[in-house]
């Protein structure tokens, strides 16, 4: 049976900003980004899947022999 994407985010108060890690359940792959904390919740977890998928598919386009920056 093939495993599902899932992501899993990690929050942490830094000083006035919060750290958002998202993390692949599939490749490991790890990003994270800071944001203020009035943001909310939902948009810090879309801006740190966003930045997920924009690595993972570098990672990808690597792979397969296109440059990876």
């Amino acid at each position: 049976m093939p495993q599902s994407r899932e992501i899993i985010f990690e929050f942490q108060r830094v000083g006035g900003y919060v750290k958002v890690s998202a993390v692949d359940t599939l490749t490991s792959a790890e990003v994270s980004i800071v944001g203020p904390p009035s943001a909310g919740q939902v948009q810090l977890e879309r801006l740190a899947a966003q930045k997920l998928e924009y690595v993972l598919a570098k990672r990808a386009a690597g792979q397969r022999g296109g440059m990876l920056v």
